[in-house]
């Protein structure tokens, strides 16, 4: 099976090698970037690292980073002399890594995974421990770290419905898999019988919540607020929704109600942030449409505040500190079956949430908080424009909203210490 897998993955790296070698003719930075998922690691790097024997912590993308940093900034502040590499699969999840841990002694890319790659690439820098976030299960990669003898553990466990579904046709193949994962530490009781389900040792598997919710609040969000309403030149009393995260199909339906809130509450301003930046072009024929002024993050410093109702989001790393601006939120990926984005950012900041009913990937979180009164879930569009009205007609409403978002995270933390004290067999 794995060499049956290893030819699959083969023939897909070789049918997508055209467009990789295209999009690295005259980018440095994408040619370095291949370097590395190839398992050619900078030679400094490798000659620094390798004596340390560091933890690899692996995170795929923004959202994977978040949760990781947060476990790594508190096990590093009780360790100082652990080394730590990081790995990404996204140029935006590397950025982040670069600004949320800064403590790392190296922030490369994950390598592809083919049998002679992932062993290239453990021997360059000889972990003691390789940590991975949610669902990051590459089977040869694992493979190589049981030669290795390389203790592995999932951190921040999770397995969709619809990852579920598709692992169980090849269960046989994933249960041998999992045998190489050490530890599992999963956000919740239904992520734990899911991989128990798909084959894991039931004596490795605990359930310790989601790391996630161990995020500090934003302090001083007021501060905060004013701070960024004066970088964006915002007016302290213009109303703000903040739409994060958001796919297509998901901008249209956002706009159209934007522009029927914009008859009862003319000076609304929207602040747009797509989940893809290579899509940025298109939201703004979007908006272009539907007769609506547009302008970029990174253009705003042109701009007077009465010229613009759309902000489009165009760099990297300021999504959650923006919605400390916001009047209202809303978590894309949730009008449209994407399975929904992190709810948690604008929660902190305590600002009321909205999503669509596609909220699968956060399904126990998004309960939670609409459970306990901090978030609305609404069907389509037409739902989605009458709650938004509601709530910027009625503060009091907000306010209860952002109270008991408080009380729930504080009720649902605790997974950074116990996935710590599972973890610390390991480097003691």
């Amino acid at each position: 099976m794995y060499y049956a897998y290893s030819l699959l993955l083969t023939f897909v790296l070789l049918g997508w090698s055209p467009s990789i070698f295209l999009g690295t003719l005259g980018s440095r930075r994408r040619r370095e970037g291949w370097r590395e998922r190839l398992g050619y690691y900078p030679d400094a790097l490798v000659s620094r690292l390798r004596e340390l024997h560091p933890v690899w912590l692996h995170a795929v993308s923004v959202g994977e980073v978040g949760a990781a940093s947060i476990l790594a900034n508190r096990w590093t502040t009780s360790h100082p002399k652990l080394s730590l590499v990081v790995s990404t699969v996204t140029g935006t999840g590397r950025e982040v890594a670069r600004r949320s841990l800064r403590q790392a002694a190296g922030i490369v890319y994950f390598p592809l995974d083919l049998p002679m790659i992932v062993h290239r690439a453990l021997a360059a820098f000889r972990p003691r421990l390789v940590l991975l976030t949610e669902t990051e299960i590459w089977p040869n990669f694992l493979q190589a770290c049981v030669l290795s003898k390389i203790p592995v553990a999932v951190i921040n466990g999770r397995i969709s419905g619809r990852s579920f579904r598709r692992y169980r046709l090849v269960r046989p193949f994933f249960r041998r898999v999992l045998q190489g994962i050490d530890l599992f530490c999963m956000q919740t009781g239904t992520d734990a019988e899911r991989i128990l389900a798909l084959g894991a040792n039931p004596e490795r598997v605990h359930v310790v919540g989601n790391l996630k919710f161990d995020a500090a609040p934003q302090s001083h969000v007021s501060s905060l607020a004013k701070q960024w309403r004066h970088e964006l030149n915002i007016e302290p009393s213009r109303p703000v929704v903040v739409a994060g995260s958001t796919h297509a199909g998901e901008e249209e339906v956002l706009v159209r109600a934007f522009v029927r809130l914009r008859r009862e509450f003319p000076s609304l301003l929207l602040i747009l942030a797509p989940r893809h930046p290579d899509r940025l072009a298109a939201v703004e024929a979007v908006i272009a449409a539907n007769g609506l002024s547009v302008i970029r993050r990174t253009a705003l410093a042109k701009a007077r505040d009465g010229e613009k109702e759309v902000i489009l989001l165009d760099t990297v790393g300021e999504l959650s500190a923006l919605y400390s601006i916001g009047t209202v939120a809303f978590i894309g990926g949730s009008l449209v079956p994407r399975g929904g984005h992190n709810l948690l950012e604008p929660v902190l900041c305590g600002r009321p949430v909205l999503f669509g009913p596609h909220m699968d990937n956060f399904a126990e979180a998004s309960a939670l908080f609409v459970e306990c009164g901090a978030a609305l879930q609404v069907n389509d569009g037409e739902e989605l424009a009458g709650q938004l009205a509601r709530l910027l007609r009625d503060p009091s409403a907000r306010e209860r909203m952002g109270q008991a978002a408080m009380e729930a995270l504080a009720a649902h933390r605790g997974a950074c210490e116990r996935t710590v004290a599972l973890l610390e067999r390991f480097v003691s």
